[in-house]
């Protein structure tokens, strides 16, 4: 399925996709070559999932491992946009694997349909350099963090909550984690949700993605984006570790 550069060399069709974003300061070929070689784990093909995945198949991410072990249903169809009707009943990582390799056939994309627990969490994540948070409960999204934490590698959360969303990138020890800004498990609710803002969510959590694996420009390290698209106010919100925290408080802290 995907194809490999050798060397510093690549095929002329990357060269022509990928002609755009190579024009970036400090991106260039070997800045694009390195994203052909990142794995990413992208948590949930959802809301938040489809905009998130779309953005790095497109970028030129080699490797994207996709999980969910839902079906796609008619009432997901106001927003996750790799999926049809005709795609009503079918589990959401393999659909949305045929969306993205008719998008781009140049890179990897590798469906999950299990559930995330904390027994298989480890072997799903496997070697990503980066997991993507957008699941949709807390209970996963803990889980999740603790492995992100034990094998060292950043997270980054996004979420929304009708026309609100929020993203921040979390790296131990010189970020808190996602038990340090919420130490407990709020009861699980089924959000409202528009499509254009969980589009818009998952794209930045993408966007954190590509930065951190090319090093072209900087995550938003130790600070929550808080975007409320009903007024069009962004708002930043400084965290901090809890040196106390179960999960990272361990690690000891550090800066960027």
């Amino acid at each position: 399925m995907a194809s490999v550069w050798s060397g510093m060399d690549m095929p002329d069709l990357d060269l022509k996709r990928y002609e755009r974003q190579t024009r970036l300061s400090g991106w260039g070929v070997e800045t694009q070559q390195r994203l052909k070689g990142s794995r990413v784990f992208v948590a949930g093909a959802g809301g938040l999932g489809c905009p998130a995945a779309l953005n790095l198949a497109l970028a030129g991410v080699g490797h994207i491992r996709v999980c969910d072990f839902d079906t796609v249903e008619i009432s997901n169809l106001n927003r996750q946009f790799l999926y049809t009707e005709q795609s009503i009943g079918t589990n959401k990582a393999k659909s949305a694997q045929e969306a993205l390799f008719s998008l781009n056939p140049e890179i990897d994309v590798e469906p999950v349909s299990d559930e995330i627990t904390a027994h298989n969490v480890d072997d799903l994540v496997a070697d990503a350099e980066v997991v993507i948070d957008c699941l949709d409960n807390f209970r996963t999204r803990h889980v999740l963090n603790l492995c992100a934490v034990t094998k060292g590698i950043p997270m980054v959360h996004g979420a929304i909550w009708g026309l609100e969303g929020r993203v921040i990138f979390l790296h131990p020890p010189s970020t808190p984690c996602l038990a340090c800004i919420f130490p407990k498990t709020p009861p699980q609710e089924k959000s409202p949700a528009v499509g254009a803002v969980s589009c818009a969510i998952g794209s930045v959590q993408a966007l954190e993605t590509i930065k951190y694996l090319t090093g072209v420009g900087s995550v938003s390290t130790g600070r929550m984006l808080l975007l409320d698209f009903s007024t069009m106010k962004f708002q930043e919100l400084e965290v901090t570790e809890d040196p106390r925290c179960p999960v990272c408080g361990q690690l000891g802290t550090g800066t960027e």
